[in-house]
This record gives C-alpha cells, sequence and structure tokens, in this order.
C-alpha cells in the first residue's frame, strides 16, 4: 500500500488502518445489516479473516485505507474511508463506512470525506474523484453534495434492495487545478 498520510480536521483523525484497527467491533460492522444496508457487503459474512485479508489486499497498490478517529473519546474509531487510485488517469474512487451508529447523524462522514478529498485532489495528485451509491442512500448522497460532488450519471436498476430496484447514483469532482 502507497504510503497513506495522516489526514486531519477539527473532529476526527484519518489514520492509515493498522492491526489495533481489525477489532471485533469492526468485524460486527460488517455484520450488522442496518450498518451495511446500502452496500455490497450485505451480501457476505465477514470474519477476522476476510478483513484481515481485506487489508492485505491494499499491500503493494497505490490505494488507500483510512480508519476515522473521533476526537471524542467515546466515540474513537467510527468507521473507514479508502480511495482506489487509476494512476494512470490520476482519478479515484472513495468508499466510506460508518459503522459506529453513535456517531450516525453529526456529520462526521462528511468531515472525513471532506478531509479525504481535499487531500487527494490537492497533495494526493489525483485530477478527480469519484463515488457511487445507490439511490435510496440519502445520507451518502448528502456527502457527495455537501463536498462538492456532482451526478454524472445513473446505472438504472443496478440494485435489488429489500427486493425493489434500486439506481446507482455515480458522481464525481474535479480538482480545479486539473489537467485541460
Amino acid at each position: 500500500m502507497t504510503s497513506s498520510p495522516l489526514l486531519t480536521s477539527a473532529r476526527l483523525s484519518l489514520i492509515p488502518f493498522g492491526p489495533s484497527h481489525l477489532t471485533d467491533r469492526y468485524v460486527a460492522w460488517l455484520n450488522d445489516p442496518e450498518v451495511v444496508r446500502f452496500s455490497e457487503q450485505r451480501h457476505r459474512r465477514h470474519t477476522a479473516e476476510t478483513c484481515q485479508a481485506y487489508v492485505a489486499s491494499f499491500a503493494g497498490t497505490q490505494n488507500h485505507l483510512w480508519a476515522m478517529v473521533c476526537v471524542d473519546p467515546d466515540l474513537g474509531h467510527i468507521g473507514n474511508i479508502s480511495a482506489t487510485v487509476d494512476g494512470p488517469n490520476r482519478a479515484t474512487d472513495i468508499a466510506i463506512l460508518i459503522g459506529e451508529k453513535k456517531a450516525w447523524g453529526r456529520n462526521l462522514g462528511t468531515d472525513a470525506w471532506s478531509t479525504a478529498q481535499d487531500w487527494l485532489l490537492g497533495a494526493g495528485g489525483m485530477r478527480k474523484t469519484t463515488a457511487g451509491t445507490m439511490s435510496e442512500n440519502l445520507g451518502m448522497l448528502a456527502i457527495m453534495r455537501k463536498t462538492g460532488m456532482i451526478e454524472e450519471g445513473r446505472r438504472r436498476a443496478q440494485f435489488l434492495l429489500d427486493g425493489r430496484e434500486v439506481d446507482l447514483v455515480l458522481s464525481a469532482k474535479m480538482s480545479p487545478r486539473r489537467v485541460s
């Protein structure tokens, strides 16, 4: 894995994901149907071993995996944010999981997303960040909108959620210093 920098905001730090973050609590988030409701993780059963394999998949790549750790000690590690880098095109796809339900509704996801996205489009050298989510994932749609992402398109009826067809919303943000 490319050396991911420590990134900070007033309310949280994005810390390169390490062994101390791979806890039973982390595994439990991935197996909680409410936490993964809008994620393709909902189709899998996770164990410490599958999570270790996921973390190991970042080794030797340009990709980043950060643990989101709140300044508030009552919250601590609340989730993760990753960036899958397409180096030749200087583009990256960002994903987020907030597993700690006590952190929901506090705009910490927006804070983390903005912190990662600003670094990626600045010192991280990317010209474009992208993301996708289900059209019913109102929290993620709000994060994308608040951080300046623009909807680029949709894949109609891409997912089945509770037996209903749901669109995939694709959004992006370009660096102001991008190559023309």
